[in-house]
């Protein structure tokens, strides 16, 4: 996939913040390079890159455009490619785990034994149980040659 770089002027050496997020980016558009893709996603993917170096802001309101872009492209390539970043399987499931397996699990242990107050006992049983589908998730995505060699943190 033919991906335009990122201009490196705009980055602020003392904010560390900035400078992991600019680094993080530019490391998803050189995992984007290695991969075969549809010319719609490479268009749009130079299009975001294009507003991010024409763009004049600095500080946090550059981090918040980088951050904004990088999830829209995320967004993009997992909906036609289903193409995924490291861990994406485990992060998303361990949160569906706490809320969806997790709660339900807690109160009705709490209403079984009487007392609401174990609502918050099934949290870390829903929490495993999601690890566990995420990072089998995440191993078939890596076998099946659909997972990036980057892990995005927020």
């Amino acid at each position: 996939m033919n991906i335009k770089e990122l201009n490196n002027k705009q980055i602020n050496s003392t904010d560390t913040k900035q400078s992991k997020i600019y680094a993080q980016f530019g490391g998803l558009l050189s995992e984007l390079k290695k991969r075969e893709a549809p010319e719609n996603i490479g268009k749009s993917i130079n299009e975001y890159v294009d507003e991010i170096n024409s763009s004049p802001l600095t500080g946090n309101q550059l981090t918040k455009l980088l951050k904004q872009k990088q999830t829209e492209i995320l967004k993009q390539i997992e909906k036609e490619l289903k193409v995924v970043p490291k861990n994406h399987y485990r992060t998303l499931w361990m949160l569906f785990g706490m809320s969806g397996i997790g709660l339900p699990i807690g109160v009705a242990f709490g209403l079984s034994i009487g007392n609401i107050g174990l609502l918050g006992l099934g949290l870390p049983i829903g929490m495993i149980i999601g690890l566990a589908i995420g990072a089998s998730l995440d191993k078939k995505a890596l076998n099946e040659g659909r997972q990036l060699n980057i892990e995005i943190k927020n």
